[in-house]
């Protein structure tokens, strides 16, 4: 149906307003990280700082951890994100193509475990790393993250291996291939949009833990993810919300790169996952 004008009007103004709204925290944060501290808690405020203090920005890169943190950050999440597209993938792909005795009740299982608060698990994992003497490590961090990452990551690839027909495969096997050549080189690639999203979920889960990161590497400066590391500028009787401002949106910037290049796989493989 052809929209009239008013009803057009009504949409771009809405989706400006929607725009506008989603956006302006963001902008905030980097009015905030670009203003001197004396300027931070005047009124009216600055919608734009008279003299920006681009400084902040190259004091963390070149005269602070931040570097060494945001390397940390990346490699938990990488790690942490390709052992649990690994187990999910396998996973999943049990669950969609065989049935078993009891193959229902272990698929509600993982999917339950994922409804366990991390609060919950945090003890028990604590004791696991102290005994195995990970505490500290970057390991117990990626360990800790796939526990929270695999369960829901089943369940999508799962509804996204349900959605590609079962022939597919039937024929690579008719032409020879083997059932774990039929998974790697025709139901994979043709599931990349699912795996790209459910990748990027696992990701940016990996990438914004606190909880988990600040009680395995309290004791363990040198692993200190970045979200850690940032928490560390809060002082007792004085904060410079201006630095934490620019550290946050520098660890931020991964995120959005990733969002950047991969939106198109995380929308087509969320409603593929969804379909199910």
């Amino acid at each position: 149906m052809k929209r009239t004008l008013p009803q057009s009007i009504l949409l771009y103004v809405t989706l400006v307003l929607v725009i506008a709204i989603l956006l302006f925290p963001v902008y905030w944060m980097v009015i905030t990280s670009l203003a001197p501290s004396n300027a931070l808690r005047s009124f009216p405020p600055q919608f734009w700082p008279q003299n920006p203090q681009w400084q902040t920005y190259t004091n963390l890169i070149f005269n602070s951890d931040m570097p060494r943190w945001l390397m940390n950050s990346a490699l938990v999440a990488v790690a942490a994100t390709a052992i649990s597209m690994l187990v999910s993938v396998l996973a999943a792909y049990s669950l969609s193509r065989y049935t078993m005795r009891g193959s229902e009740a272990v698929g509600l299982f993982i999917l339950m475990s994922k409804m366990l608060p991390a609060t919950m698990l945090i003890i028990p994992l604590f004791s696991i790393f102290r005994n195995l003497g990970l505490m500290g490590s970057l390991w117990s961090l990626v360990i800790a993250h796939a526990t929270a990452i695999v369960p829901f990551a089943t369940w999508m690839l799962k509804g996204y291996f349900d959605s590609i027909p079962q022939e597919l495969e039937q024929a690579a096997q008719v032409d020879g291939c083997t059932p774990w050549g039929a998974l790697f080189r025709v139901i994979l690639p043709v599931a990349a949009p699912g795996l790209a999203a459910t990748a990027l979920y696992g990701f940016v889960l990996s990438w914004a833990d606190y909880l988990y990161a600040r009680t395995f590497l309290a004791n363990a400066a040198g692993n200190w993810t970045a979200n850690v590391g940032i928490a560390t500028f809060k002082g007792e009787y004085q904060t410079d919300w201006n630095v934490i401002m620019a550290a946050s949106l520098l660890a931020a910037l991964p995120i959005m790169i990733a969002y950047l290049f991969l939106q198109r796989y995380l929308v087509g493989g969320l409603a593929a996952g969804a379909g199910k």
